[in-house]
């Protein structure tokens, strides 16, 4: 059994915007309102699960779900952001199965604690940015009544002008709360987890791009594989320039703590694209995700595989590394090409290939993931 969390790391998601994540760390009574808010939306979301399964027809529109639904969140967590965002999780959960033709009455929530607000708000938000980084944060106690706390995260330093601009600029965000650890010392309840901004993706490259102008004429192609990725070089004629393995294998260790992996990874895609922007690369192409076995299953947890000869937690983790390849080339001003993964592996291309340049499979698979963006295989 496994749990898919999605946006819980810097990732594009549907409305074309890009999560930005910032530890926070309570306690006392700030730690027991966000808890508490936590858990009412987890129970609010679970009732409008049980309801929709039971229906027959559902709505079409995420308009339709909120009208029917609504009223039966805000029973439960009294603030509309919230609920709201409870109804549309739902209604996300079910085109996902609709999508993938998995059974929706057979699906569960994940074990997650957290509250969002699934809409673009500027400050006036119920997770609202406010001055000297603060986050003013609309919380529902266990009692049911209204309360608000006032949060300032761990802002790390690549994104202090990043927030600066959302600020200054008011720019519009959607706001979510991750509870990831919680318990008691001293007498004392505390939480550990993230605030997460949401972002127009728009804004994060206008602010955020490394170089602005990318003068080269080369091309690469990446395999992305659990532990490293492995980059060619090449000219438009298929020759090879370079290549280079960028190494993140200490990630997949057991016990190695998500958030560190993550952060390790973060910093090898930065470095490989670095590494092809200064050597030529203007094109970049990656296997397609999709194409891979994208689950889209949001905060859902199921104990079937749903196909037993394939593996999907890596074919996800997978997926999710190339999809911030692609979020983080513009960056470099680099532009990224998909193509499909068949037959660049286990193939008698990819065993010549590997032969002739003494190349290990990953590498030759890069190789031909740059021949089939360029037309030639």
């Amino acid at each position: 059994m496994w749990n898919r969390f999605i946006n819980l790391t810097e990732s594009k998601t549907n409305v074309e915007g890009i999560t930005l994540r910032l530890p926070l760390n309570a306690n006392g009574n700030t730690a027991s309102e966000l808890l508490s808010t936590g858990w009412w939306f987890k129970t609010a979301t679970h009732r409008v699960l049980s309801l929709a399964k039971q229906r027959q027809n559902l709505p079409k529109t995420r308009v339709d779900w909120v009208r029917m639904y609504r009223h039966v969140a805000y029973k439960i967590i009294p603030n509309r952001r919230y609920a709201d965002s409870a109804v549309i999780l739902v209604m996300s959960i079910y085109k996902s199965c609709r999508a993938l033709g998995i059974d929706f009455r057979r699906v569960e929530l994940g074990d997650w604690l957290m509250f969002q607000q699934y809409e673009f708000e500027n400050q006036r938000s119920s997770i609202a940015l406010k001055p000297n980084f603060e986050f003013h944060i609309a919380t529902v106690r266990y009692d049911g009544t209204i309360s608000k706390v006032i949060i300032k995260p761990s802002i790390p330093d690549n994104y202090v002008k990043l927030l600066s601009v959302i600020l200054r600029k008011n720019i519009r965000y959607m706001g979510r709360v991750v509870i990831k650890d919680y318990g008691a010392r001293d007498n004392q309840l505390w939480v550990h987890g993230e605030v997460q901004v949401t972002i127009p993706l728009d804004v994060y490259y206008k602010y955020m791009v490394k170089h602005r102008h990318n003068p080269g004429r080369y091309f690469g192609g990446a395999d992305v594989n659990t532990d490293r990725i492995n980059l060619v070089v090449t000219d438009a004629n298929g020759k090879l320039i370079d290549n280079k393995t960028f190494w993140f294998s200490e990630t997949i260790t057991r016990g190695f703590p998500r958030d560190k992996a993550w952060n390790i990874i973060s910093m090898r895609i930065h470095e490989m694209l670095d590494y092809a922007y200064n050597h030529g690369v203007k094109t970049l192409y990656l296997e397609n995700p999709e194409n891979l076995g994208r689950l889209r299953l949001l905060w859902v947890k199921n104990g079937d595989r749903w196909n037993r000869h394939f593996n999907y937690k890596v074919s996800i983790f997978r997926s999710s590394i190339i999809e911030k390849v692609a979020m983080k080339a513009p960056l470099y001003s680099i532009r990224v090409g998909y193509v499909s993964p068949r037959g660049t592996t286990n193939s008698k291309k990819h065993d010549r290939v590997m032969r002739r340049y003494g190349f290990d499979r990953h590498m030759a698979s890069a190789y031909l993931i740059a021949l089939r963006g360029l037309g030639l295989y």
